[in-house]
């Protein structure tokens, strides 16, 4: 079957930051842990400070897992845009350098997925 390409196909993607009243989408993977099979997007305001998101948002996004009551928040590695990252916990999300779509992925030294299924 013949497939025609369309040319200057123009659109306003509907996950653009405007549409998000102030907000932002950010992703958040929790690497080794096959629970969950993507990052999650979540909406969040740029002025959240990102201890708060560690304290409030993620408890609601991971807290089902069984490894997560065990986090030692100190020793999280974290990840943005594929390289080491050490976020300041006191500080916003935008004040750590986080923009609209951003993905980051924290890593649990000793927390692998249940039953290490992670490894």
């Amino acid at each position: 079957m013949a497939v025609t390409a369309i040319k200057d196909y123009q659109f306003s993607p509907a996950d653009a930051q405007e549409n998000f009243h102030g907000g932002m989408l950010l992703n958040i993977g929790w690497d080794k842990h096959l629970m969950f099979c993507a990052p999650f997007a979540l909406p969040l305001p740029p002025t959240m400070s990102f201890g708060s998101l560690l304290k409030d948002v993620l408890p609601g996004s991971f807290g089902y897992h069984p490894d997560f009551r065990q986090i030692d928040w100190d020793k999280v590695t974290w990840i943005k845009s594929g390289q080491p990252w050490q976020p300041d916990y006191s500080k916003t999300l935008a004040e750590n350098g986080l923009v609209h779509k951003d993905l980051i992925r924290f890593q649990t030294p000793g927390l692998n997925g249940i039953k290490g299924s992670g490894n």
